[in-house]
């Protein structure tokens, strides 16, 4: 394939892929073959919105030597051993798509897929064994899975997708069939669990953690979101609506005449113990919600969930008749962390911008999910170890997070 247009259909499969939901930000991978020798990929560490041919990598599929100062995705070895076993396929796709990423935490293999999804994908979707971000293990672990399936697309175990095709437009209706494929997956586990049937996610999310121990109900709190202006901070709700400046040192409306957020208090305590911190989302997504009503905390399923997250999200009580006192509470949930659960009020993501916080919101939520669809078939025990956790975190934190 000419050069040039392997890198315009990689810039262009990231941007379809972000519009469709199936990559966000900076995470996943997206590479197209040359030749029997090379292959274009992805850089580490950039957005895929602002990607142009000259930012994509020529690397070699033997050595995975490449040419440039642009390093490129640590993960460029899957996508070598993608191109060495499977020689029909011409174009891959590294995801951390929601449904397909927590299917993996099932423990094993899709089988016995039918009709349309098998004409896309093949008859089986292959678990590959875990192994850290960008290492051997990782990619081990992927050659492993390709080498025993024919399919179009391997499960990778806390951690996301590998999507194959033939082509751009091929690779990425594996990667879209993928992701109905794994919902359908909990729709039918819910109907095993109960004997009702669902539509939505939605449901086995709160079937789960109405499972779950509860405790007392708290007060329900309307969800805003804040970025941090100077020594005042704005507050907006959540679900639309006009900004609210709040004085950062007390806590209180610059306008006295203004609606005061319950809320305000904790966002600009989170603010003052927090120097970090510019920006704060406040989730109430289904599964998050629903958890936060047990009081327990979510550890991480998911790789992305320790790197961006931290090593568990904690819950917290915010209490409106101990204000003050409450958010200090709150905010030492948060050491080490970039999220909370508040009890029966969802979950509050902080970051040094908005988009920051919004990212630890997407991948909190996706956590939260993964937790739901780990105890949905007997797998709550099964998280990633804390101490490799521990180590994403750091690695995400001192590097990663730094490129963007």
């Amino acid at each position: 394939m000419d050069i040039m247009q392997a890198k315009l259909d990689v810039v262009k499969a990231g941007k379809l892929l972000c519009e469709k939901g199936l990559i966000q930000r900076t995470w996943g991978n997206v590479s197209c073959r040359i030749d029997e020798n090379t292959f274009v990929i992805t850089p580490s560490g950039r957005d895929y919105l602002g990607l142009t041919p000259d930012d994509i990598v020529l690397v070699n599929i033997e050595d995975l030597s490449y040419e440039g100062d642009i390093k490129p995705s640590s993960e460029k070895g899957v996508h070598a051993a993608c191109y060495k076993l499977r020689p029909d396929v011409n174009f891959v796709i590294h995801t951390h798509q929601t449904m397909a990423s927590i299917a993996g935490l099932k423990g094993y293999d899709i089988n016995h897929l039918e009709g349309k999804s098998a004409e896309i994908i093949g008859k089986h979707v292959p678990l590959a064994s875990y192994g850290l971000p960008g290492t051997k293990t990782l990619r081990e672990g992927v050659t492993e899975a390709v080498k025993r399936s024919s399919s179009k697309a391997v499960l990778m175990k806390h951690h996301g997708a590998v999507c194959m095709g033939s082509d751009l437009d091929n690779a990425f209706l594996v990667a879209s069939e993928l992701e109905e494929v794994c919902k359908n997956l909990f729709l039918e586990r819910y109907r095993e669990l109960t004997g009702r049937t669902i539509d939505t996610f939605a449901s086995l999310c709160e079937y789960i953690a109405g499972n779950l121990v509860s405790e007392a109900v708290c007060d329900e709190l309307p969800a805003y979101n804040s970025e941090r202006l100077y020594r005042v901070l704005e507050m907006t709700p959540a679900e639309g609506g006009d900004a609210i400046m709040i004085d950062l040192e007390t806590g209180k409306p610059l306008d006295s005449s203004a609606e005061y957020p319950a809320t305000a208090e904790l966002h600009a305590m989170i603010y003052k113990k927090r120097k970090d911190v510019n920006a704060i989302t406040h989730s109430k997504e289904e599964a998050t919600l629903e958890l936060s009503k047990t009081g327990m905390a979510v550890k991480p399923f998911l790789d992305d969930f320790a790197q961006i997250v931290g090593i568990s999200l904690k819950s917290a009580e915010y209490d409106t008749n101990d204000r003050l006192a409450s958010a200090k509470k709150v905010v030492k949930k948060m050491k080490f962390r970039d999220a909370v659960m508040l009890k029966h009020n969802g979950a509050i993501c902080v970051g040094s911008s908005k988009d920051e916080a919004d990212a630890v919101k997407l991948v909190a939520e996706k956590g939260c999910k993964s937790f739901v669809a780990a105890s949905a078939y007997g797998k709550e025990d099964k998280y990633i170890n804390p101490l490799e956790c521990t180590l994403m975190r750091i690695i995400y934190k001192t590097k990663y997070s730094k490129k963007k």
